[in-house]
């Protein structure tokens, strides 16, 4: 057996979509948008976001719309936006369904229950928000979906915040 520097999966450069490549250079936070309802929890790790300023203010992120997130923040209507930290790595890729997470995601780290969603106990600054429309415009292969932010956490800052660039994570 052969260990190879490639990854075995990625097609060659000159096949790869060059907006892909173009948003892959932009450094992105990572952050963590989570939702309950009836019981059911449900998560996705999120880097195509932004918060605009203004009263109220608001997040607009790029959501999947296939994902078991936007299924259930629809019928939710809130959500919890967290932003990761260094120590979050493992749970950014447990969340984004690109790691194993044994028992769930959810089984990873302790939650707070609050009445936007499960917040990540561990976490620095979070959000509390509230979904603005039901059917959010198709943008790329996304839904742009906007929250409108109701509530805001924000405790010492001493984790540097995890950012997502060309495919992997640093900190700032």
């Amino acid at each position: 057996m052969t260990i190879h520097g490639d990854h075995p999966f990625l097609p060659p450069e000159s096949e790869r979509s060059p907006v892909r490549r173009l948003r892959g250079r932009l450094p992105s936070p990572v952050g963590l948008w989570t939702t309950s309802y009836d019981g059911k929890r449900a998560g996705l790790t999120v880097s195509s976001m932004l918060v605009a300023d203004g009263e109220p203010g608001y997040v607009i992120g790029l959501i999947d719309p296939d994902s078991d997130l936007w299924e259930t923040l629809r019928q939710a209507r809130t959500a919890v936006v967290s932003l990761l930290g260094g120590p979050h790595q493992q749970l950014a890729d447990a969340f984004g369904y690109v790691a194993p997470a044994p028992g769930g995601p959810f089984k990873m780290i302790d939650w707070t229950d609050t009445a936007w969603g499960p917040a990540p106990a561990t976490v620095s600054t979070w959000a509390g928000c509230r979904l603005t429309a039901d059917n959010p415009p198709e943008v790329g292969w996304a839904l742009q979906v906007q929250l409108e932010i109701e509530h805001v956490e924000l405790t010492a800052d001493e984790i540097p915040p995890l950012v997502h660039r060309r495919g992997r994570y640093t900190t700032l």
